[in-house]
């Protein structure tokens, strides 16, 4: 059997961090996933998880430098993201039904109205404002005009009188 210290290529002394860190470069490295079809990564990727099983749980760790770690116990070693194997996770729960209309996850109209409603308002009364300013703006303009040419119309007659 090679050195478990060996296999993560930190030494002896390396902390817990050290070696979560290492495995987490080398199982990304040596992953199935990213290597599909190499039996070398495969094999690689295994002797990481399994040094990061016994490396990455302080009681192992302590057996495994006294040299006192059964073929047993590092068959039960936890799985390297502490997580429970697959087999025995519980079932998904299948959805529950619920009789009537399903309301609405977020309502962001009142969640708006409610916040910034006041501020909504005034926005409102800007815009009817500037809406009756610039048509007041547009008739003046338009009278001004007509004055205007009146004017210049009255003035050619008498020139032309």
């Amino acid at each position: 059997r090679r050195d478990l210290y060996e296999v993560l290529g930190v030494p002896s002394t390396a902390t817990a961090a050290q070696i979560k860190t290492a495995y987490y470069e080398q199982s990304f490295r040596y992953h199935p996933d990213r290597n599909a079809g190499s039996a070398a990564a495969a094999a690689r990727f295994a002797a990481v998880s399994e040094a990061y099983r016994v490396l990455g749980s302080a009681a192992l760790r302590r057996k495994y430098d006294r040299g006192l770690l059964s073929a047993e116990e590092l068959r039960d070693a936890p799985r390297p993201a502490g997580r429970p194997p697959a087999a025995t996770s519980p079932p998904p729960r299948p959805p529950v039904a619920r009789p009537g209309p399903i309301p609405p996850r977020f309502d962001f109209d009142a969640f708006y109205r409610a916040h910034y409603g006041e501020q909504l308002q005034r926005e409102q009364l800007l815009r009817a404002r500037r809406e009756q300013l610039r048509l007041r703006r547009e008739e003046a303009s338009a009278q001004g005009r007509l004055s205007e040419l009146s004017i210049g119309i009255f003035f050619f007659l008498g020139f032309v009188i």
